[in-house]
């Protein structure tokens, strides 16, 4: 027993280290508790989230998962404003930079007007694609999100019905 413990705990020892490092620097499995990007993501899907924020580049429609400015919770959202962005909500459609922005990935026509704002520097606004049920920036306080609050870009998503659940 001690022979093999000698022989196998420098491999564990070495496994252990590599997992935190990589789950807390590179990448990280998470699981959806709730609905707010229903279609896209449901419920208890699983999402692969690409941490290495310094070499990724954020652009518009994006899925990413911040820290929440509201509460101490993980958040997943649609990123529809980048720093410099003029946001509007207006008769249920989103434009940006005064342009109509298409979006065949939200459930159901917003039931809400909202801004306009201007996303300030190293800020973010997100959305929800279940927009008329999801707590995102349009709800929020202070509705943008900050560079430092941001975990990593979803990756890839694994489907619940994979996982029979």
């Amino acid at each position: 027993m001690k022979k093999t413990l000698k022989q196998y705990l420098p491999s564990i020892i070495l496994a252990v280290i590599l997992s935190l490092f990589i789950r807390t620097y590179v990448a990280e499995a998470m699981k959806v508790p709730t609905g707010s990007m229903i279609p896209t993501i449901e419920i208890n899907d699983r999402l692969f989230v690409e941490k290495l924020m310094w070499m990724t580049k954020l652009e518009h429609s994006d899925i990413v998962v911040f820290h929440s400015p509201v509460e101490p919770k993980k958040y997943v959202k649609r990123l529809i404003g980048l720093p410099g962005d003029f946001v509007e909500i207006k008769d249920g459609v989103l434009y940006r930079n005064q342009e109509l922005i298409e979006e065949p990935y939200i459930k159901d026509k917003m039931n809400y007007n909202y801004g306009p704002v201007t996303v300030p520097e190293d800020q973010y606004f997100f959305l929800g694609d279940n927009r008329n049920e999801s707590f995102d920036s349009h709800l929020w306080p202070n509705p943008f999100v900050k560079k430092d609050k941001i975990i990593g870009k979803v990756w890839f998503e694994i489907p619940t019905h994979l996982f029979g659940e």
